[in-house]
């Protein structure tokens, strides 16, 4: 599958602006309210596809505490120094300016349902007659024994976006030549499968650049298997030699503690002392918001109909991204980018008598392994037995050329581009 930005963007349009079918006459005298909260790939995605598909017909409001958008795609790019901070950091400005989106810094801390309304950190109540919930991941800070949120500065995560991301980038770039960096990667499911792999990558090629290519990174995983497994191994032995290890559960045994202080790391079979720095990535689940609406048991992720995006406790709620149990769709920035879409076209029908059209989703992942060498995986999807289920697949192969590996990289800088066009206008 070969995207770029006028695909992506044409692609993931709704059936009825795909077909340039106008938004129809809103029922009733006043506008219907939809309150988006979260400003990511689903979150904004689906405020711009409200507001621009209905042509002002619908009043929507973004609720997002934070001034600016750090993306998590792409930040493993910033890691391996091949784009700057700034280069990932986006704004809403243009998004409120461009299609009248009400932006509301602050946070969302209760979701009535019963009054159909948003209650937020300012004391303020935001009606709603649709509701689309897109937090993304809490972090399960007791799932690692000894680690904790206190424990997160001197054992990042880089799961969230900001000064988490800036502090892992700190710590790769003290590491001296033969230090040791330990990750522990995250139990299924959770952010970017693909993620914690992309990211050892980044890490090695950082290294190697800087003349570290004595330094080793060794992965220790509680799964048995992780995503794009076979083309990983083959580009970390062709590209960095023996500087990635990963190691499974079989071999390690468990995660039996970590120590902050001292940067130990315990396993079944071996205990890794002084490393240079330690990278936990833990277990996930949805965001607060989510949990404690009652859209998500606790610890969990938010069931949803795979038709339409809704909330199956919630008919007024749409829950999109990381925060949904998507079925064979990963917790993806594109997928959250295709999810809304979806939504918004579901909910323009809803409220505005506009056309609607049987839900298709897209997705795909690139990796960047090395200089212009990059793999992917994705597929189609479509609602079938009660979830959201693959139509088709694709995955990169050990052995790929040069030549189609680069092409790779240039669809992934290109896709980036057209998502966050497609987020923020």
């Amino acid at each position: 599958m070969k995207i770029n930005r006028r695909a992506f963007t044409l692609s993931g349009l709704s059936a009825a602006a795909a077909l340039g079918l106008g938004a129809p006459a809103v029922l009733g005298q006043a506008k219907p309210r939809v309150v988006v909260i979260g400003g990511g790939a689903g979150g904004a995605t689906a405020a711009r596809y409200l507001a621009k598909d209905s042509q002002g017909a619908i009043a929507v409001t973004l609720v997002e505490e934070n001034e600016t958008y750090q993306t998590c795609f792409h930040s493993n790019l910033y890691l391996g120094g091949f784009k700057t901070y700034d280069e990932i950091v986006h704004r809403y400005d243009a998004l409120a300016k461009a299609h009248g989106i009400a932006v509301v810094r602050a946070r969302a801390t209760q979701i009535d349902r019963d009054k159909k309304e948003v209650v937020l950190s300012t004391g303020q109540r935001l009606p709603y007659d649709r509701l689309v919930v897109s937090p993304g991941i809490d972090l399960k800070y007791d799932s690692v024994p000894g680690w904790s949120k206190e424990a997160e500065e001197a054992m990042p995560h880089g799961w969230k976006p900001g000064r988490q991301t800036q502090l892992i980038k700190e710590r790769l770039d003290a590491v001296p030549n033969g230090g040791l960096i330990v990750m522990i990667a995250p139990p299924n499911p959770f952010r970017c499968p693909p993620g914690p792999y992309e990211r050892a990558s980044m890490f090695a090629h950082a290294l190697k650049k800087a003349g570290k290519a004595d330094a080793k990174i060794i992965i220790l995983d509680p799964k048995e298997a992780f995503s794009k497994q076979g083309v990983f191994q083959a580009d970390w032995e062709k590209r960095y030699g023996g500087m990635i290890e990963w190691l499974g559960p079989k071999v390690h045994d468990g995660i039996k503690s970590v120590d902050p202080k001292t940067n130990t790391v315990v396993t079944g079979f071996e205990t890794y002392k002084d490393c240079a720095f330690v990278n936990v990535i833990p277990a996930q689940m949805a965001g607060e918001i989510a949990r404690s609406a009652g859209l998500a048991p606790a610890g969990g992720y938010c069931a949803i109909d795979p038709a339409t995006m809704k909330s199956a406790v919630d008919a007024h709620i749409f829950v999109l991204g990381d925060a949904c149990i998507a079925g064979d769709m990963p917790k993806s920035a594109f997928s959250a980018n295709s999810q809304a879409k979806i939504a918004a076209m579901v909910i323009r029908g809803e409220v505005t008598g506009a056309r609607t059209f049987p839900a298709r989703y897209v997705n795909t992942c690139w990796s960047l392994v090395d200089t212009d060498d990059t793999i992917k995986v994705g597929g189609r999807y479509e609602p079938k037995d009660g979830k959201i289920t693959a139509t088709e697949t694709f995955v990169s192969q050990p052995g790929e050329s040069d030549a189609l590996r680069k092409d790779n990289q240039a669809e992934n800088l290109g896709w980036y581009a057209a998502i966050t066009a497609d987020m923020f206008g």
